[in-house]
């Protein structure tokens, strides 16, 4: 099951997308993180690394 981002609380700053082994994550066109539930393992990275915490499991 893919991570969920909680567009509320992104603030775009594009950590998340840093860390993410498998670049599942990208700042949609709003300068939100959205995830690619195809690509996406589940790992956690971008769940600690979102400083805002608006990624979860």
């Amino acid at each position: 099951m893919p991570v969920k981002v909680d567009a509320d609380l992104c603030i775009g700053c594009g950590a998340c997308t840093g860390v993410c082994p498998t670049a599942s994550l990208s700042l949609n066109d709003e300068g939100k993180s959205e995830c690619n539930e195809d690509t996406c393992v589940t790992c956690g990275a971008c769940i600690g690394a979102c400083p805002v915490g608006a990624i979860s499991e």
